[in-house]
């Protein structure tokens, strides 16, 4: 049994201000010198980012950084990830904290479409036996919050919400209004935020611009976010709530323990010499910032070195790269940048040529392509890729149609998409999958041992990927 303080922050609808409400909080307890543990719901790399830069900044100001670096933000996603591994999941990210915080995604019971409450915050809320603390804009409404929280509050008894937060506050006047409202709801008030100008968080085609791309302004917002919480918020009340959250009974997820079962299911992987450790390459910096913290722990218990390096400054891959992860992000934004960067999209074809692993998602598919937007990118697939006007945004259920760099032919993953880009084609001679729920086509690019696709999979539900991955890496000593 472990006891983790803890709290879910979710909201009736997106837009509510839960990301900024629940990175103030962050930022505010970490100013206090408590170890904050940050947590996102869904399949969403933006938020966990502006969670990580909160701690990270607030502690760093307050002169009590974290011994061993600041905790990456983490998913809970119990679509991709399987609702079994979402409390050992937690429980590895957040070991030793002093606080997690769960930011919720959408509204509080809006989870994947059709599937009742899957991977709805609501879902993990339950799953992580932890109250939940409602952040309502306020903006609208008056003595019609009572009837809001009381719905939340009633719908799922399963689902402790166990407090609120009121977002946007007009005035004081309106507060007392809203405060008098809630009195005989039976859900206690924990703050009230007015509304402000100084806190911005920029949106583009894809939601919140990373904090990548605006680290400085984003640290400034973040001492924003915590000075108004620290005004605006019960912390102490917070804080007791959280500690009264039950011990949790199952194991925490341990990347060693999931590699050595997965290594133990790839042929020939389990009697490879892991003393030889083959050179990752992930890219990283402003232009590729989706990534999930797991994936680098996988493949790091897998025997591989991962080095990291951003495709708009390094002109070379890392010295003896054996293989090249590629993740999502905005290669849209720096196409001009990246495909100017001629030394290093020849470096990366030439890797591909070799024949060493390359696995790319979705930005990283845009970049292996001959184009983006007509600015030569490093052309490893025969196809050429644009902005589109179409959101492409949604869970997939897929199986690998052939043997590629991370998976056999016939293996079934569940996988989000999201991008607002096109490529033609849209798959190769032989498709990287095929998607099987909610629409039927073949998608992505097996070559070799290039596997490029718009899906994004979360190794943590499929380990193997990452023991397959780093088995076929050259290593350095070969």
């Amino acid at each position: 049994m472990v006891s983790v303080p803890r709290l879910v922050i979710a909201a009736p609808a997106s837009g509510s201000g839960k990301t900024t409400v629940t990175a103030g909080l962050m930022a505010a307890f970490a100013e206090r010198g408590l170890d904050v543990s940050p947590h996102k719901v869904g399949p969403d790399y933006i938020d966990p980012g502006y969670h990580a830069l909160a701690i990270s900044s607030a502690a760093s100001s307050a002169g009590r950084s974290r011994a061993g670096g600041a905790r990456p933000g983490r998913n809970l996603d119990a679509y991709l990830c399987g609702p079994q591994r979402i409390a050992p999941l937690f429980l590895h990210g957040a070991a030793g904290c002093d606080l997690a915080l769960v930011e919720g995604v959408m509204g509080l019971f809006d989870g994947a479409a059709g599937q009742g409450e899957l991977a709805s915050t609501a879902h993990v809320a339950k799953l992580l036996r932890a109250p939940v603390v409602l952040v309502v804009d306020a903006s609208s409404q008056s003595r019609s919050v009572a009837a809001l929280v009381h719905g939340f509050a009633s719908w799922d008894p399963e689902v402790r919400v166990a407090g609120v937060i009121l977002n946007k506050v007009g005035s004081d006047r309106h507060e007392a209004m809203l405060r008098e409202a809630l009195e005989g709801c039976g859900v206690p008030v924990f703050g009230a935020l007015r509304r402000t100008r100084e806190v911005r968080a920029p949106s583009r085609h894809l939601g919140l611009v990373p904090v990548a791309e605006r680290r400085a302004e984003a640290v400034d917002s973040a001492a924003a976010l915590a000075a108004r919480v620290r005004e605006g918020c019960d912390l102490e009340g917070l804080l007791a709530l959280a500690r009264s959250a039950p011990p949790l009974s199952e194991a925490a997820w341990d990347p060693e323990e999931e590699m050595r079962r997965a290594v133990e299911a790839v042929p020939g992987a389990a009697g490879r010499d892991r003393a030889a450790r083959p050179v990752v390459a992930v890219a990283g910096g402003a232009a590729f910032t989706f990534s999930y913290a797991e994936h680098t722990e996988l493949l790091t218990a897998a025997g591989a070195r991962v080095v990291p390096f951003d495709p708009l400054r390094d002109e070379r891959l890392p010295e003896g790269t054996g293989g090249l992860v590629i993740g999502g992000g905005f290669p849209e934004v720096y196409a001009p940048e990246l495909s100017a960067n001629e030394p290093l999209r020849a470096a990366v074809a030439e890797l591909a040529a070799s024949g060493a692993p390359i696995a790319a998602e979705c930005a990283g598919l845009l970049y292996l392509a001959g184009s983006l937007d007509g600015e030569p990118m490093c052309g490893v697939l025969a196809a050429e890729a644009r902005m589109s006007e179409r959101l492409t945004l949604g869970y997939r259920e897929a199986v690998a149609i052939s043997d590629t760099a991370l998976a056999a032919a016939g293996t079934r993953v569940r996988g989000h998409e999201f991008h607002r880009t096109t490529i033609v084609p849209g798959a190769g001679a032989e498709p990287a999958w095929g998607l099987v729920h909610p629409e039927r086509r073949t998608e992505g690019f097996a070559q070799g041992n290039v596997h490029a696709s718009y899906l994004h999979v979360h190794w943590a539900s499929a380990p193997g990927a990452a023991a397959r991955f780093a088995d076929r890496c050259v290593s350095p000593a070969r």
